[in-house]
Protein backbone atom coordinates (compact mmCIF):
# COMPACT_ATOMS: atom_id res chain seq x y z
CA UNK A 1 0.00 0.00 0.00
CA UNK A 2 2.68 2.24 0.71
CA UNK A 3 3.92 1.77 -2.84
CA UNK A 4 0.84 2.56 -4.15
CA UNK A 5 1.22 5.81 -2.30
CA UNK A 6 4.50 6.49 -3.55
CA UNK A 7 3.98 6.16 -6.80
CA UNK A 8 0.90 8.13 -7.19
CA UNK A 9 2.77 11.14 -5.55
CA UNK A 10 5.25 10.50 -8.44
CA UNK A 11 3.31 10.50 -11.14
CA UNK A 12 2.14 13.47 -9.98
CA UNK A 13 -1.22 12.45 -8.84
CA UNK A 14 -2.90 13.04 -5.65
CA UNK A 15 -0.83 12.12 -2.87
CA UNK A 16 0.87 13.65 -0.10
CA UNK A 17 3.48 16.04 -0.34
CA UNK A 18 5.48 15.86 2.91
CA UNK A 19 7.86 18.96 2.53
CA UNK A 20 6.80 21.39 5.47
CA UNK A 21 8.25 24.56 3.86
CA UNK A 22 6.13 23.71 0.92
CA UNK A 23 2.53 22.35 2.79
CA UNK A 24 2.64 24.45 5.53
CA UNK A 25 0.86 27.57 4.47
CA UNK A 26 -1.95 25.26 2.98
CA UNK A 27 -2.39 23.21 6.30
CA UNK A 28 -2.39 26.04 8.24
CA UNK A 29 -4.95 27.66 5.91
CA UNK A 30 -7.38 23.90 6.53
CA UNK A 31 -6.87 24.08 10.18
CA UNK A 32 -7.86 27.60 10.36
CA UNK A 33 -10.76 26.78 8.51
CA UNK A 34 -11.89 23.97 10.48
CA UNK A 35 -11.24 25.61 13.68
CA UNK A 36 -13.36 28.68 12.39
CA UNK A 37 -16.02 26.74 11.35
CA UNK A 38 -16.43 24.24 14.36
CA UNK A 39 -15.16 26.66 16.93
CA UNK A 40 -17.03 29.65 15.80
CA UNK A 41 -20.18 27.92 17.02
CA UNK A 42 -18.19 26.91 20.51
CA UNK A 43 -16.36 29.76 21.03
CA UNK A 44 -19.88 31.89 20.35
CA UNK A 45 -21.94 30.00 22.86
CA UNK A 46 -19.18 30.28 24.80
CA UNK A 47 -18.38 33.84 24.72
CA UNK A 48 -22.50 34.47 24.82
CA UNK A 49 -22.87 32.78 27.87
CA UNK A 50 -19.78 34.68 29.60
CA UNK A 51 -20.99 37.85 28.56
CA UNK A 52 -24.97 37.12 29.89
CA UNK A 53 -23.08 35.99 33.04
CA UNK A 54 -20.82 39.04 33.45
CA UNK A 55 -23.98 41.63 32.54
CA UNK A 56 -25.72 40.29 35.12
CA UNK A 57 -23.55 40.27 37.54
CA UNK A 58 -23.27 43.89 36.55
CA UNK A 59 -26.80 44.41 36.94
CA UNK A 60 -26.66 42.50 39.96
CA UNK A 61 -24.56 44.62 41.45
CA UNK A 62 -25.95 47.79 40.31
CA UNK A 63 -28.88 47.04 42.29
CA UNK A 64 -27.03 46.17 45.32
CA UNK A 65 -25.61 49.50 44.93
CA UNK A 66 -28.86 50.98 44.25
CA UNK A 67 -29.95 49.10 47.85
CA UNK A 68 -26.65 49.84 49.84
CA UNK A 69 -27.76 53.56 48.99
CA UNK A 70 -31.29 53.48 49.97
CA UNK A 71 -30.61 51.14 53.13
CA UNK A 72 -27.46 54.00 54.39
CA UNK A 73 -30.14 56.89 53.15
CA UNK A 74 -32.43 55.09 55.55
CA UNK A 75 -30.01 54.64 58.06
CA UNK A 76 -28.66 58.45 58.04
CA UNK A 77 -32.87 59.18 58.94
CA UNK A 78 -32.89 57.02 61.78
CA UNK A 79 -29.03 58.59 62.54
CA UNK A 80 -31.23 62.35 62.86
CA UNK A 81 -34.02 61.19 64.13
CA UNK A 82 -32.25 59.84 67.10
CA UNK A 83 -29.80 62.57 67.81
CA UNK A 84 -32.75 64.51 67.50
CA UNK A 85 -34.55 62.54 69.88
CA UNK A 86 -31.65 62.30 72.23
CA UNK A 87 -31.47 65.63 72.01
CA UNK A 88 -35.33 66.23 73.02
CA UNK A 89 -34.62 63.34 76.08
CA UNK A 90 -31.34 65.81 77.71
CA UNK A 91 -33.77 68.64 77.40
CA UNK A 92 -36.13 67.47 79.30
CA UNK A 93 -33.79 65.54 81.46
CA UNK A 94 -32.65 69.13 82.22
CA UNK A 95 -35.84 70.78 82.68
CA UNK A 96 -36.89 67.35 85.16
CA UNK A 97 -33.46 68.38 87.03
CA UNK A 98 -34.42 72.02 87.18
CA UNK A 99 -38.05 71.50 88.50
CA UNK A 100 -36.81 68.72 90.94
CA UNK A 101 -34.51 71.11 92.33
CA UNK A 102 -36.40 73.41 92.48
CA UNK A 103 -38.59 71.19 94.14
CA UNK A 104 -36.24 70.22 96.88
CA UNK A 105 -35.21 73.57 97.63
CA UNK A 106 -38.86 74.59 98.18
CA UNK A 107 -38.87 71.65 100.76
CA UNK A 108 -35.48 72.06 101.96
CA UNK A 109 -36.80 76.03 103.01
CA UNK A 110 -40.61 74.46 104.30
CA UNK A 111 -38.45 72.42 106.41
CA UNK A 112 -36.14 75.16 107.82
CA UNK A 113 -39.50 76.89 108.56
CA UNK A 114 -40.89 74.63 110.10
CA UNK A 115 -38.12 73.50 112.48
CA UNK A 116 -37.41 77.50 113.10
CA UNK A 117 -41.11 77.80 114.17
CA UNK A 118 -40.79 74.71 115.96
CA UNK A 119 -37.70 75.75 117.95
CA UNK A 120 -39.29 79.41 118.49
CA UNK A 121 -42.61 77.51 119.84
CA UNK A 122 -39.70 75.35 122.22
CA UNK A 123 -37.37 78.77 123.11
CA UNK A 124 -40.78 80.11 124.39
CA UNK A 125 -41.95 77.31 126.17
CA UNK A 126 -38.82 76.64 127.84
CA UNK A 127 -38.70 80.53 128.54
CA UNK A 128 -42.28 80.32 130.48
CA UNK A 129 -41.12 77.32 132.31
CA UNK A 130 -38.55 78.84 133.15
CA UNK A 131 -40.26 82.04 134.40
CA UNK A 132 -42.75 80.09 136.06
CA UNK A 133 -39.71 78.44 137.99
CA UNK A 134 -38.21 81.19 138.93
CA UNK A 135 -41.75 82.94 140.18
CA UNK A 136 -42.48 79.71 141.68
CA UNK A 137 -38.76 79.71 143.31
CA UNK A 138 -39.14 83.75 144.32
CA UNK A 139 -42.61 83.48 146.03
CA UNK A 140 -41.25 80.42 148.01
CA UNK A 141 -38.14 82.47 148.60
CA UNK A 142 -40.40 85.53 150.05
CA UNK A 143 -42.84 83.04 151.63
CA UNK A 144 -39.58 81.47 153.67
CA UNK A 145 -38.18 84.65 154.30
CA UNK A 146 -41.38 85.53 155.57
CA UNK A 147 -42.15 83.20 157.76
CA UNK A 148 -38.62 83.61 159.28
CA UNK A 149 -39.12 87.18 159.99
CA UNK A 150 -42.77 87.45 160.60
CA UNK A 151 -42.14 86.19 164.46
CA UNK A 152 -39.64 89.23 165.12
CA UNK A 153 -41.78 91.85 163.43
CA UNK A 154 -45.54 90.50 165.22
CA UNK A 155 -46.03 92.08 168.14
CA UNK A 156 -48.99 91.69 170.13
CA UNK A 157 -50.94 94.84 169.10
CA UNK A 158 -49.92 94.44 165.33
CA UNK A 159 -51.42 91.19 165.80
CA UNK A 160 -54.38 92.51 167.49
CA UNK A 161 -54.45 94.75 164.31
CA UNK A 162 -54.27 92.35 162.03
CA UNK A 163 -57.00 90.13 163.18
CA UNK A 164 -59.49 92.97 163.37
CA UNK A 165 -58.72 94.04 159.69
CA UNK A 166 -59.21 90.47 159.05
CA UNK A 167 -62.44 90.12 160.86
CA UNK A 168 -64.36 93.18 158.87
CA UNK A 169 -63.02 92.11 155.60
CA UNK A 170 -64.60 88.71 156.47
CA UNK A 171 -68.09 91.10 157.61
CA UNK A 172 -67.97 92.75 154.46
Amino acid sequence: MISLWLLATEEGGFGLNLDILETNLINLAIIWGVLFYFGSKFLGKTLSERRATIEEAIKDAERRQREAKQALEEQNQNLAQAQSDAKKIVETAKQNASKVSEEIKAQAQADIERMRAAADQDVSFQQERVMRELRQRIADLALDRAKAELPERLTPEIHAALVDKSIALLED
